[in-house]
């Protein structure tokens, strides 16, 4: 695969990934009523981050906002800043990305420039894929908790017991958009292999003449074995007998008797 392929499929794999953080988050059907002993009601409940809904079998829907924060669970604002730390960080690596493409070409940007801005784009998705996938996910395990609470509530013959919620359609959005922003984060990463250039992974050292023009010319060479010369030098008069003195001591000539 192709630098510029990988690029591109990482870009629109992210792109889908965070147009769904950002549909997941708006929708209000995080969780719906559970409809299992009661089949046939009036009035359908169903909630999400943002607001809270009842549709009646008229077919008239009606949505109150949490109008404050202090009366939310610490968990519910956790999945609510998760999923909007996820949507930042998608739309400000969707912008770098733009900019990283192989095929743009904006002024003399370099390949080792845009590999750097690949790379930073490919990290943000990846992590906003996972705040998304750990924001649905926390959610979903407090639905798990309080179903199962119900329910435990309801077989010990309690009268006075609120309404069952599962799994809504919005989280099955939000963990398949995480994944598709982590994959297209991974994509990215893979692309900016490709375009960092050659001389930056492979430094090699060339060694070159001082001079411009210098020619260096081969030939054989003489090996000595390391007597022959002093042999001959030492057929000189310097290296004869020399005469004994009146004293008796041998005289040794110095180094200006060498001719």
């Amino acid at each position: 695969m192709s630098t510029t392929i990988c690029q591109v499929m990482g870009f629109l794999v992210s792109s889908l990934g965070v147009a769904g953080c950002i549909v997941s988050t708006a929708m209000d059907s995080w969780s719906t009523q559970d409809l299992y002993d009661n089949p046939v009601t009036a009035v359908f409940q169903y909630q999400g981050l943002w607001r809270s809904c009842v549709r009646q079998s008229s077919g008239f829907t009606e949505c109150r906002p949490y109008f404050t924060i202090l009366g939310l669970p610490a968990m519910f604002q956790a999945v609510r800043a998760l999923m909007i730390v996820g949507i930042v960080l998608g739309i400000l690596g969707l912008l770098v990305c733009i900019f990283a493409l192989k095929c743009i070409r904006i002024g003399t940007m370099e390949d080792s420039a845009k590999a750097n801005m690949t790379l930073t784009s490919g990290i943000m998705f990846i992590i906003a894929g996972l705040c998304a996938i750990t924001g649905v996910s926390v959610f979903a395990n407090m639905l798990v908790t309080n179903f199962w609470m119900s329910t435990a509530n309801m077989y010990q013959g309690m009268q006075n017991v609120q309404n069952r919620y599962t799994f809504g359609s919005a989280l099955f959005v939000g963990w398949v958009a995480g994944g598709l922003a982590l994959v297209g984060g991974i994509l990215m990463c893979l692309a900016c292999r490709g375009l960092i250039p050659e001389e930056t992974r492979y430094k090699a050292v060339s060694y070159n003449a001082s001079g411009r023009n210098i020619s260096y010319r081969t030939g054989p060479y003489k090996v000595a074995s390391g007597y022959e010369p002093e042999a001959k030098a030492r057929k000189g008069a310097g290296y004869e007998e020399a005469a004994r003195s009146e004293d008796g001591r041998r005289s040794y000539p110095s180094k200006y008797d060498y001719v």
